[in-house]
């Protein structure tokens, strides 16, 4: 047979044959076409000689495969290239599903789209027990479907419920909720996974059986599924807006699970998608939030910074959460405050975010054990960052990092979260104001995934490596960014959030402009973002930003000043209940009110670019979409205002 670049057969004695993914030139394996060519050929040499049971693994230490090639994917220039490249894996991967002898596919690590589409075509999956064995169907996110025949087997293996969870959202499975789901028939620590795999391949042992009610849902009943998925779309993503969520489910209720068979005059149909900018778009914030997520990764030089102990000074609801995600994702971190009293409501919002995201006791303990209350201050010694969150208060803050200078190591990283004071201000009181950098979270912290890292005037382009560094650390995007008023973010939003507000004072209705912003295609309308972040908040950020954007509106003034500050006082510009705003009905939307709103965000955007507050469109692009959850099917501020120019 031809030999093989990209995959290798290993053969054992007994007739068990391991296929093994190791891409050439590459650390991550991901499906080619060259690499599905070389998968049909293998499969070829299997059929002459059949194996007693074969066994896929990858031969990357980074994971089992990340799905498709994306470079390829952005090439594809019509309808008809889309359809070929679908066709190439359903045709492929339905061979797989076919053949006679037993398969199983061993899943370490990142197992993403085309990849857990292969795994799902195996009659066994073995999922290793390690933290970075992480399951997904994640293709809704860059505007496609799984069209290599995930919308057909993974309902088949974990239930339609859970598996349009899964194709809806992308969220993934760990190793554990693998094996409960029912999609791996094992979960197994790495030091046993290989003779783990063997076993269960050769073991003639039948697959797990869907449950009857599951089996109802995955056949009479799928249309009455799928409305019911559709509901809660809907209240997500607006069909012109997101088209592939629909196609999903209207692919695994009508077709089969089978991209090729929608009529292509159909609004799901993969002409209809391929057609859609909404793809192109989402595409192209795959590639900024990876740009993201290269800022502070490990270079291999000058002794890469490894966080492991974080200091926290301010248990308020900014630091506390700081503080809870810095534990999640396991460094060790201590909480400064006052005094305990001050300390103790923050760890208890820890302990009950912790019980919610891990779901298991000894998991919990372990995390808060990592979570250390610290009224004295002792941690701040030993840490590798330090970061500010106390209230904004010039003086204090000045005191602060003075004193923390005289007693931090030498190469820690001295932050503030501050988001109204200028660093240049803070670090006077410094001997090194070189030391300050500023690393500047949103809330709610466990939710938004991009952090600020900023450079003051005199920063140390060291410090604000390190500080990228802790940032990639505990998952978050970090976006570098100029000292500068609002930075980037709050730049953009406040300008957006105080023109809402002014077109309430001239009578406009808060649900008309709200619905003005959601036809635009923002996750939130303005209104009831100014009652989510605060309306004391929303104050501040205009005053911060007063040249920009004048007088604060009425309204908001009115309210604040009877101290209605929105959702967490029970009422601002809406009323709420139980932390839900009681809308009245929208009524006429005005023509061209979606405009008018989105003139001043996008005016920011561009200063923060011509200004240099961020280095070029890309990154105001990726900082805007990860930071304020501007429209993503529009490809960010800057991206809308070149297509629209």
């Amino acid at each position: 047979m031809t030999e093989l670049k990209h995959w290798r057969i290993e053969r054992e004695p007994g007739g068990l044959a391991w296929l093994i993914f190791d891409k050439a030139g590459e650390s991550t394996n991901t499906l080619s076409a060259e690499a599905m060519r070389e998968l049909a050929l293998a499969l070829d040499a299997f059929d002459r000689e059949p194996p007693k049971g074969l066994v896929i693994r990858s031969g990357k230490s980074a994971g089992f495969i990340a799905g498709a090639d994306i470079e390829e994917f952005t090439k594809v220039a019509s309808a008809a290239d889309a359809k070929a490249l679908v066709q190439r894996g359903w045709d492929l991967y339905n061979r797989l599903a076919a053949v006679t002898y037993p398969t199983l596919a061993l899943v370490r690590g990142h197992c993403m789209g085309g990849g857990t589409e292969l795994a799902l075509a195996c009659r066994y999956r073995v999922a290793v027990d390690e933290p970075g064995t992480r399951i997904a169907l994640p293709e809704v996110m860059l505007g496609i479907v799984p069209g290599w025949g995930g919308m057909l087997r993974l309902p088949q293996a974990i239930g339609p419920a859970a598996a349009l969870d899964m194709m809806l959202t992308g969220r993934a499975l760990n190793a554990k909720r693998a094996k409960q789901s029912g999609f791996a028939d094992e979960c197994v620590p790495p030091r046993v996974m290989e003779n783990a795999a063997r076993m269960l391949v050769l073991s003639g042992q039948p697959r797990r059986e869907l449950p009857f009610m599951q089996r109802l849902m995955n056949g009479p009943l799928k249309g009455f599924v799928a409305a019911q998925a559709r509901k809660q779309v809907a209240k997500r993503a607006r069909p012109e807006h997101y088209p592939a969520p629909y196609a999903i489910l209207d692919m695994w209720a009508n077709y089969g699970g089978n991209a090729l068979a929608v009529p292509a005059d159909k609004p799901t149909s993969m002409e209809a998608i391929a057609a859609s900018p909404t793809t192109k778009n989402l595409v192209r914030v795959y590639y900024l939030q990876e740009r993201l997520k290269g800022f502070g990764k490990p270079d291999g030089k000058n002794g890469d910074f490894a966080p492991k102990h974080l200091h926290v000074i301010g248990a308020g609801v900014m630091g506390g959460d700081i503080a809870a995600w810095g534990a999640l994702r396991g460094l060790t971190v201590t909480l400064q405050d006052q005094d305990i009293g001050r300390i103790a409501p923050a760890i208890q919002r820890a302990a009950a975010a912790f019980k919610k995201k891990l779901r298991d006791d000894a998991q919990v303990r372990f995390t808060l054990d990592r979570l250390i209350p610290d009224p004295s201050g002792q941690g701040a010694r030993q840490a590798d960052v330090v970061i500010e969150a106390i209230f904004e208060n010039l003086e204090a803050k000045r005191k602060l990092f003075a004193d923390l200078e005289a007693i931090a190591k030498p190469d820690a990283v001295l932050a503030s979260n501050t988001s109204s004071l200028k660093l240049e201000d803070i670090a006077v009181g410094l001997k090194n104001p070189a030391r300050l950098i500023g690393i500047h979270f949103f809330n709610p912290v466990a939710k938004m995934p991009l952090v600020e890292v900023v450079e003051g005037a005199s920063s140390d382009p060291e410090a604000l490596k390190r500080g990228m560094a802790f940032v990639r650390k505990i998952d978050k995007l970090a976006l570098p960014v100029k000292s500068a008023p609002g930075f980037l973010v709050n730049a953009v939003l406040a300008p957006y959030m105080q023109e809402a507000m002014r077109c309430v004072d001239e009578g406009i209705a808060p649900e008309a402009v709200d619905e003005a912003a959601l036809a635009f295609g923002m996750p939130l309308g303005p209104i009831e973002l100014a009652d989510t972040v605060g309306l004391d908040i929303a104050v501040a950020a205009g005053q911060q930003l007063a040249s920009g954007i004048g007088e604060p509106p009425k309204k908001l003034m009115e309210l604040v000043n009877a101290g209605h500050l929105g959702r967490k006082t029970g009422r601002g510009f809406y009323a709420y209940n139980q932390g839900k705003p009681q809308k009245g009905s929208v009524g006429q939307v005005p023509v061209g009110l979606a405009d008018r709103l989105v003139k001043p965000f996008l005016a920011a955007a561009q200063r923060a670019v011509d200004e240099g507050v961020v280095a070029d469109a890309e990154l105001a692009d990726a900082g805007v979409i990860f930071g304020t959850g501007f429209a993503p099917f529009r490809g960010g501020p800057m991206n809308y205002l070149k297509e629209n120019a």
